[in-house]
């Protein structure tokens, strides 16, 4: 059974590629591509070449490859630059065989833009929204959007290379990183429509004048992170947090912060429960720790839940999203998490506690702070009932004051830290 040749193409069409190539097209019965793709080879085709367009479905492809090849026939699939970088090739190897696939690559779109840049792109992350219409992203959308790779993919890197699509374009990008609060972060430049007569480099336009205007498809975008002062990745100042006024500091202090982040257990891809968020300061945290993961928060204090969403803008974070209402409403439809946070139970306490204990994934991790005797015992007195494993810290941390010339120490509250799991055999 002949393989199926993959081959990269450009919009220079067959000025763009070798020798063989061009012969292997010249020599297919059942040509495989995009309809923009075809087109740009409609001479060089066999007149008795069967032409696919894929716009009929990916999914369709390895069936028409398998008929093809079944009946001995020469199949070509025209992909776009190199197949195996965001393109069709991984797809069809996966489906076919890796001895049923021929790869013939052509130089990516992405060097090509970068080379119009001036730029090296060995230390580029790349992410592609070259699919469906992703909609616009608002501060409501989750991991589940369309246009949250981008998200994911600049938290932690300075160069950022974005395959697009002509709805997920380069403007939409630039109005979610601005509504992300990343406005003053990012530079974009964009490589319009390269190796073809209306080919155009747009370079570094502030995300905010790349918002207003449209761009030409198809198209590359690159993104690169202005230089800033590094960032402060465990232990943010209370201050840091925007705060409930006139009752400024009710939030999670650092102190019990730290070490209740600590006894999360929490990894870079954790999935995190924020119950209670008030200021939103320790998911917030959470989820610049797990920066592969996302934090899920619920506050039913109004003013609090606006002060959560404040706090997420201020601070650029976009693995947390924080909804307004009363767990254990809502929480239904989470993903079941690595770890849980209890900032406050609104009452509900023994309910949930029994709720997240048998949601959570093996080895997971409920971390609870109380600051009354009444909701330590309640809280206890559920977990044996459970049978969980659990332990109590009771934290006071004491901070120094200024005095006249000198300094004393000030008390705070004490808060006992209630860390549970499922214990063995209770998974």
């Amino acid at each position: 059974m002949k393989p199926v040749s993959i081959i990269g193409v450009l919009d220079s069409g067959v000025r763009g590629l070798c020798a063989e190539a061009q012969q292997r097209i010249r020599l297919a019965d059942v040509v495989i591509g995009a309809r923009r793709t075809l087109l740009l080879f409609k001479g060089e085709l066999s007149p008795t070449a069967q032409q696919q367009d894929i716009a009929e479905g990916l999914s369709r492809v390895p069936q028409w490859v398998r008929d093809a090849q079944a009946k001995d026939m020469n199949v070509v699939v025209l992909a776009t630059g190199d197949p195996m970088c965001h393109g069709i090739g991984r797809y069809l190897i996966n489906k076919l065989g890796s001895k049923l696939c021929e790869v013939m690559p052509n130089v990516s779109t992405l060097q090509l833009a970068f080379s119009r840049l001036g730029l090296a792109w060995q230390e580029v992350a790349i992410c592609s929204v070259h699919s469906k219409d992703a909609g616009e992203w608002s501060m409501s959308a989750d991991s589940e959007h369309g246009l949250y790779p981008i998200l994911e993919t600049v938290r932690s890197n300075p160069l950022v290379a974005v395959f697009t699509s002509p709805e997920n374009s380069p403007d939409r990008i630039a109005r979610m990183l601005i509504r992300a609060g990343l406005g003053e972060t990012f530079k974009l430049s964009v490589a319009e429509a390269l190796l073809t007569d209306n080919e155009n480099i747009i370079r570094d336009l502030s995300l905010s004048d790349a918002a207003a205007r449209s761009f030409a498809h198809p198209n590359i975008v690159i993104l690169q992170r202005h230089a800033s002062q590094p960032v402060t990745l465990f232990g943010l100042a209370d201050e840091s947090f925007v705060q409930r006024k006139p009752d400024k500091g009710l939030i999670t202090k650092r102190e019990v912060r730290a070490v209740s982040l600590a006894r999360l257990q929490l990894r870079i891809d954790s999935i995190v429960w924020d119950i209670g968020a008030g200021s939103g300061s320790v998911g917030l945290e959470a989820a610049r720790l797990c920066r592969k993961g996302y934090v899920y928060a619920i506050e039913k204090n109004h003013a609090d839940f606006i002060i959560a969403q404040k706090n997420r803008q201020k601070m650029a974070v976009t693995n947390y999203r924080i909804q307004h209402g009363k767990a254990p409403d809502l929480l239904a439809d989470w993903p079941d998490p690595d770890a849980v946070f209890f900032g406050g139970s609104g009452g509900e306490l023994a309910e949930l506690i029994e709720l997240c204990l048998s949601r959570m994934k093996p080895q997971g991790e409920l971390v609870m702070n109380f600051v009354t005797l009444e909701n330590l015992a309640l809280a206890t007195q559920t977990l044996d009932a459970l049978n969980a494993q659990w332990d109590v810290t009771q934290l006071q941390a004491s901070r120094s004051q200024p005095i006249l010339h000198m300094h004393r120490m000030q008390a705070e509250n004490p808060v006992w830290i209630v860390c549970a799991n499922q214990g063995e055999g209770n998974e």
